[in-house]
């Protein structure tokens, strides 16, 4: 029998959660789960024997470890995190040994060789006091000849029992769609090649134990931040055992190694809870807020309006300037103008890469407008699309070089537009000139920088280059936000298009879907709300009548939808009539009591036994002093009566006072009688709410109600 060699344990400690990494010569997560509070480093050295595995008949003689770092060379059977090869068909299964292991509180950096494959790999692990755990790999050519990389991943092995997976799908208007799956044998693969984030695949996972939910079950939660074509993939080993991974995909000869040149993943953002998804979400919600967004949202979120709605492509300067001041009235704190202000854009088929202001719509350029605006003490914003090109534009008739494409096809369009290669030195320097030239002309305080396309056959010099349009993308926000740093960014892709924390990093909000329909964007906001909070959130309450559905929703129920998040409207309030202004108004006073609160503390998702009909979200501050909580009846209730609330996250031993600040016209004309507490103004303790609750009044479907909750 082998002799075995008891390795050494490393350990990362989180507020909640903690990870031990058995060392030898390769690294293996063997606990990611409950802090162990009680244990000494000492003792958990000792206790680690443990966790050693048999050794069964029929299979390898030694034991396998899946590791952070999976190789076919050592006899892992799944997928590895490095694939490639040289040119000369070698070094395609490398062999690491750890040489170097490096801890800085709670970071771990773990340096790997394979000598005879002249190649390094080093692991960047970290999990920081919010519980999210942040994971990266980076792989170097250390030889004489080039290497070409197929796969470079992220692995993190998970619980055995984990046996049920959260994932998400979508489409246009239709994005953070949820989908829950049976995880037993085999595994599960997610794929995107759509050239940014995309609407139908976000790259994330959520796995659990079977039955998990807001409140109840152990969960891992795991989102790449990449915002280019990825794959998400957990494997059922034929052991048992789980394993995560999450890394870019890379298109065919992408990414080529000279000597010396490394290659890093993008980052795996993890985080264990085992009191269910609420609990996960907070993690990650408190690091986007503390470690990704910092003080870049300093002052309170200004309510927007936006154009695009009221007029489309319809440019008249003294009406949006009459449509600004109507807007101020209203409440309205950042006034932006979309889509269709720059030369010979008046339709959707032309004139994308001509950055110059339209003389025919705007004859004294933009200035009078954005003092205007500031007169009325909103900022301004204005849209672009710096990525795109038309075929109808004066850029391409004088570059259509700068096209990313592969020549000798013709691919198709997406709204008419193709995309600018950002990879060609030129191209680049126009973009940013271009942008720098507003920015620094005109007193601009915020982009919405759109991205309305997939991407098809993305080549440089007929290479393929998904990955580096995608890191030059980066490179122009960054050099841009390097000479304006106090300009505001919002990310935006046909709605949910591109969201990920990498973008997150250099932006202050995401534009969650163009669908404004309240009902869909119950949805669409729920699913995003697993890692994101509200004040990242664009939610916007549209017109009457929505844009996208045509479906027809009262002014209760859209407004309190997009009360849970970064508030703004899509209208013309020049035609809207005076009793539509009040109601507008109404929304965006009460957006703006609740905001701080709204933007500072714990969100939950509340369950409901009829959870098919009704759907409630809650947000509690910090103190646990004061909550806001909507309940939303989205379809007709299944029984004659609606069960119970119950709202977690109050201190068990205060008292409450419970308020109605919003709600439908009709509540208490629908029924012979609501619940009691709706009206008495009686005080609850926060062990009752918590654990009785309270009886649900009876809504029409498409309502919502809106209750405040002080400690008495």
């Amino acid at each position: 029998m082998p002799m075995t060699i008891q390795p050494q344990l490393y350990s990362l400690i989180g507020t909640n959660s903690q990870l031990l990494l058995a060392v030898s010569d390769n690294a293996d997560i063997v606990y990611y789960g409950n802090r162990l509070p009680y244990a000494t480093h000492s003792d958990l050295q000792q206790m680690a024997i443990g966790l050693e595995r048999p050794i069964p008949f029929g299979r390898l003689d030694t034991d396998i470890a899946v590791s952070i770092n999976p190789q076919l060379g050592r006899g892992n059977f799944g997928a590895s995190a490095l694939e490639g090869f040289r040119e000369n068909g070698s070094d395609w299964a490398p062999v690491f040994t750890i040489t170097a292991v490096k801890q800085d509180g709670n970071k771990l950096i773990i340096d790997c060789l394979d000598q005879q494959a002249q190649l390094g790999w080093q692991t960047q692990i970290e999990l920081d006091q919010n519980d999210v755990l942040q994971l990266s790999q980076t792989v170097t050519n250390l030889g004489t000849s080039d290497y070409h990389v197929i796969r470079c991943a992220n692995t993190a092995p998970i619980a055995d029992n984990a046996s049920e997976i959260l994932s998400f799908y979508g489409r246009w208007i239709k994005e953070f769609q949820q989908h829950r799956s049976q995880l037993s044998h085999g595994g599960y693969i997610q794929e995107n090649r759509r050239g940014r984030t995309s609407h139908e695949h976000y790259p994330a996972v959520i796995v659990g134990e079977h039955g998990f939910s807001d409140d109840h079950g152990q969960v891992w939660g795991a989102h790449l931040a990449w915002s280019g074509n990825h794959r998400m993939r957990i494997d059922v080993k034929a052991d048992g055992r789980r394993v995560l991974q999450a890394e870019a995909l890379y298109l065919p000869g992408e990414i080529t190694l000279q000597p010396q040149q490394s290659l890093t993943t993008p980052t795996l953002y993890m985080s264990y809870s085992h009191h269910g998804l609420n609990t996960m979400s907070q993690h990650f919600h408190q690091h986007v807020r503390t470690s990704i967004l910092k003080d870049r949202l300093h002052k309170p979120r200004p309510i927007h309006l936006n154009t695009w709605e009221g007029i489309y492509f319809d440019h008249d300067p003294n009406y949006i300037t009459a449509m600004a001041t109507e807007a101020a009235a209203m409440g309205v704190e950042r006034f932006i103008v979309d889509d269709g202000w720059f030369l010979g854009r008046n339709d959707d088929t032309s004139s994308l890469g001509d950055w110059f202001v339209d003389p025919k719509k705007y004859p004294a350029g933009l200035s009078p407008i954005i003092n205007h605006v500031h007169q009325l003490g909103m900022e301004f914003g204005l849209w672009f699309e710096p990525e795109m090109i038309n075929k109808d534009a004066d850029l391409y008739r004088q570059h259509p070089e700068w096209l990313l494409a592969v020549d000798g096809y013709d691919q198709p369009t997406g709204r008419h537009q193709y995309v600018l290669d950002l990879q060609n030195p030129a191209a680049f320097a126009y973009l940013f000139e271009r942008l720098d030239h507003f920015l620094s002309q005109y007193e601009i305080d915020y982009i919405k920088w759109d991205m309305n396309r997939e991407i098809v056959q993305p080549a440089h010099n007929n290479r393929a280059a998904g990955c580096g349009q995608v890191e030059r993308y980066y490179a122009l926000v960054d050099k841009l936000l390097a000479k304006h740093p106090k300009v505001e960014i919002e990310s935006c892709a046909a709605g949910g298009g591109r969201i990920d924390y990498e973008i997150l990093k250099r932006t202050h909000r995401f534009w969650c879907s163009d669908n404004n329909d309240p009902l869909e964007r119950q949805e669409i906001q729920r699913g995003m709300s697993y890692f994101y909070p509200p004040e990242v959130m664009g939610t916007h309450i549209g017109s009457h009548c929505s844009h996208t559905t045509r479906r027809t929703h009262t002014m209760n129920f859209r407004g309190n939808t997009a009360l849970f998040g970064h508030m703004g409207l899509e209208l013309d309030p020049v035609k809207a009539g005076d009793q539509e202004k009040t109601a507008f108004s109404h929304y965006i006073q009460l957006h703006k009591k609740y905001r701080h609160l709204l933007h500072s503390g714990d969100n939950y998702r509340l369950s409901f036994n009829d959870s098919a009909a009704l759907q409630g979200n809650m947000v509690v501050s910090k103190s646990q002093s004061d909550a806001l909580v909507s309940i939303n009846q989205l379809a007709m209730p299944t029984y004659c009566l609606s069960g119970r609330l119950h709202i977690p996250g109050l201190r068990a031993d205060q008292h409450y006072t419970i308020t109605v600040v919003d709600g439908p016209d009709n509540l208490h004309s629908m029924v012979n009688r609501q619940p009691p507490w709706l009206t008495s103004q009686q005080h609850f303790s926060g062990e009752w709410l918590q654990t009785v609750g309270l009886t649900l009044p009876i809504m029409d479907p498409e309502s919502s109600l809106l209750l405040e909750l002080q400690i008495q």
